[in-house]
């Protein structure tokens, strides 16, 4: 008997322990009810808690939650019908509001999002539909704001996975890609036409330009060649010329400082021109005044032997 009442006290306050200690992991929150009324919450830990009289609700998890949206077809502004994949990622910042606001919080947002995507897509027209994901997803972020934030649960982000037209819009769309595909690989090409001649002409003209600089150049250079070469011959020739007349004014000196007169010139004079008279293709033209000297030679000849005395 002693054993059995012990047994029996061993597993009630084992039950009575059970009851009233609650461990609560990181990230979750549970909701205490006490007699049916809202109590407190439970927060990460030990938590001890009155049996039968203290009760948990639910508890949340306070992390991110994903929430799949069912693919909904929905019609544009153009009257095309277009199904659309979304995600939708919320998180619960009011248990209390979470638990009591509102009955599944997660069904109603799909809702929600659900209504909102056909308001929105059907202002869009099919083109804008295609390219406007990032606005889709926006403006059904904002629309569930505004209807969660009564309820506890804060939507982080909105996500449109797939945009699906029809199948026969859809091949329509792969055939204008093709022909716009073409259309660009065509107009490169002309376009690499259309340079590869610029570059070519461009070439050509820079060569013919180098070639002119260089033959101008050349011309250049060979009339800068000849003009010094003619300076150094006139240069040559000023030296040659002033040698000679050196060489003259210092004969000239010399005869002077001898004491000759004209006369021994001149006959000097018709002596050369004797000499040059031998030559047997030499004609001598004699001048007026030496003419006119010719009658004096005699005396000339009288005044050389006086001066060979």
């Amino acid at each position: 008997m002693t054993l059995t009442v012990t047994i029996i006290v061993v597993v009630l306050a084992v039950v009575f322990i059970s009851l009233s200690v609650k461990i609560i992991p990181q990230q979750r929150i549970g909701v205490v009810e006490r007699l049916g009324k809202f109590s407190r919450l439970l927060t990460p830990g030990i938590n001890i808690l009155i049996p039968i009289i203290d009760h948990v609700r639910t508890y949340h998890d306070l992390r991110i939650q994903q929430a799949n949206v069912p693919p909904q077809t929905v019609i544009t502004k153009d009257n095309v019908q277009v199904k659309i994949d979304t995600i939708i990622f919320n998180q619960v910042t009011g248990p209390e509001q979470a638990t009591y606001g509102i009955s599944d919080y997660v069904y109603a947002v799909r809702n929600i999002s659900t209504a909102t995507m056909r308001q929105i897509i059907g202002k869009m027209e099919l083109d804008e539909t295609l390219s406007g994901r990032e606005k889709i997803s926006t403006d059904i972020r904002i629309a569930l704001d505004e209807a969660t934030e009564k309820w506890g649960v804060r939507i982080e982000r909105v996500e449109v996975i797939d945009i699906q037209p029809p199948t026969d819009i859809q091949d329509a769309m792969d055939k204008q890609m093709k022909a716009e595909r073409s259309k660009r690989a065509l107009v490169l090409e002309a376009e690499a036409a259309k340079q590869d001649m610029i570059l070519r002409a461009e070439g050509d003209k820079q060569s013919k330009i180098l070639k002119a600089e260089g033959e101008k150049e050349a011309r250049i250079r060979q009339a800068e060649g000849q003009r010094q070469a003619q300076e150094l011959e006139a240069l040559g020739e000023a030296k040659a010329i002033h040698s000679i007349a050196e060489a003259e004014k210092s004969r000239i000196e010399m005869i002077r400082a001898a004491g000759l007169d004209e006369q021994v010139l001149t006959y000097r004079s018709l002596e050369a021109l004797g000499e040059i008279a031998k030559g047997p293709a030499n004609k001598v033209f004699i001048p007026t005044r030496a003419v006119e000297t010719l009658g004096s030679i005699g005396a000339i000849g009288e005044m050389l032997k006086e001066n060979k005395k």
